[in-house]
């Protein structure tokens, strides 16, 4: 009996203790500032006041029985379909737990909004509910590409001195060679009058000895034979010359092209060739550069201006790091090695440099913001902090690296080859 009494008393003890915790529970739900939906087979069947704010509705009948895929916009700029990307999200939420994504929404009046979005799969009342909570991310994420393009334009200013002496140097090449043309062409003309007389002189059966002897001397004067060597040879070195000042401005307007907004398929060889061409002038006296991409990589899903941002971070300290070690290079250079692989599903982007590597007492630190051991004025302490960010957080990649002291250090960056590809182990900061 006094067991039965016991076991009484645990029953009610527990569903007290059940009662209260949904109790809590919805108070919690109800106060929170982030709009919560509670979703079950049948679709939504609660939310709290936020969410009736930030889809604009009057009261929660004009959410009640509405599918996930009911409140995305209709259209997703990577095309997806809604309803399908809601199934797998619920799908993936009850079988892993919980599933985190930005994901675009619409209110009632059709208005769009950057969503970001938490499905956590909880037990309620006796059964198993999705808990979804959503923040409006978008002025947010407004402020975060104008953050991001300023830091862009910042580092296209301090490249710019150095690309400007890049296109002189094959400039005053190409003016030296059309400076030549020009004097030939004015020796060539002198030349061709000569021929003109002697040819009206042939005509007119009426050349004379001295006709002969003052083309001889103009053509002595000109000296045809070096005209001959040179002027094709000149107006080959001219063409290179503009060729080369193409490659560095088309190299410029990839770099700085503001991109999207969205991911789209990148050559990622492409735009590390186009970063290397930009950023010449910030590692070519202290370091040579060796490039070994694979060629079978497929087109990535990239944000590619923040791609390059990053790849010229990397550029940048290894620059830095190998200039800890030459100096100004006048007695050797060190050494910049970019490479590329393909492994399964993933590509492999390395960055390496022969400099000083990193002290271990501070490997833990080189990704965080405003972290830098370089001297004032030289770096705020962003460029690894934004990579990180950059690879980690838009493009569910990692980032990594190995370092010696002494020896140089390389930076290991994973990117997914498919935009649903799940980030791989071994992912850190």
């Amino acid at each position: 009996m006094a067991r039965k009494l016991a076991e009484e008393r645990e029953r009610n003890q527990s569903y007290k203790s059940s009662v209260t915790s949904e109790e809590k529970f919805r108070r919690l739900y109800q106060l929170t500032t982030d709009a919560v939906i509670l979703l079950d087979e049948s679709g939504v069947f609660d939310c709290n006041e936020a969410a009736l704010r930030l889809f604009g509705c009057q009261d929660r009948r004009q959410l009640i029985g509405k599918n996930l895929g009911d409140l995305a916009a209709p259209t997703q700029r990577n095309g997806e379909d809604p309803f399908e990307k809601a199934s797998s999200l619920i799908s993936r939420a009850l079988t892993e737990g919980s599933c985190h994504l930005e994901w675009r929404l619409k209110r009632l009046d059709g208005t769009e909004l950057l969503g970001d979005v938490l499905l956590t799969a909880i037990e309620l009342e006796g059964k198993k509910v999705i808990h979804t909570v959503v923040r409006d991310i978008t002025e947010k994420k407004v402020l975060e590409d104008q953050l991001q393009q300023a830091r862009r334009m910042e580092s296209i200013g301090q490249l710019a001195a150095g690309i400007a002496h890049e296109i002189n140097t094959p400039t005053q090449y190409v003016g030296d060679n059309i400076s030549f043309l020009k004097d030939a062409f004015a020796d060539i003309s002198k030349l061709l009058a000569e021929y003109r007389r002697l040819l009206e002189a042939a005509k007119a059966q009426n050349i004379t000895p001295e006709l002969v002897e003052s083309v001889s001397q103009a053509e002595a004067q000109v000296d045809t034979e070096y005209l001959c060597q040179e002027v094709p040879q000149a107006i080959n070195e001219a063409m290179e010359g503009i060729e080369r000042i193409s490659k560095i401005v088309l190299a410029m307007k990839q770099f700085a092209h503001p991109g999207s907004e969205e991911k789209v398929a990148t050559d990622i060889n492409k735009a590390i060739q186009s970063t290397i061409t930009v950023s010449r002038n910030e590692w070519k006296y202290v370091a040579e550069m060796e490039t070994d991409f694979d060629e079978t990589i497929p087109l990535v899903p990239c944000l590619r201006g923040e791609f390059n941002q990053v790849i010229l971070n990397l550029i940048v300290n290894a620059a830095h790091a190998i200039a800890d070690v030459v100096g100004d290079g006048s007695k050797g250079k060190g050494k910049i090695r970019i490479s590329t692989r393909r492994d399964g599903d993933w590509a492999e982007v390395r960055v390496s440099d022969t400099g000083t590597g990193i002290p271990e007492e501070i490997r833990s630190k080189v990704f965080d913001p405003f972290f830098t051991t370089k001297e004032v004025g030289k770096g705020t302490g962003q460029g690894l902090a934004i990579a990180h960010s950059v690879i980690v957080e838009k493009h569910n990649g990692t980032i990594t690296f190995e370092t010696e002291p002494s020896k140089g250090t390389t930076f290991i960056i994973r990117l997914p080859i498919r935009q649903d590809a799940e980030s791989p182990a071994g992912s850190a900061k």
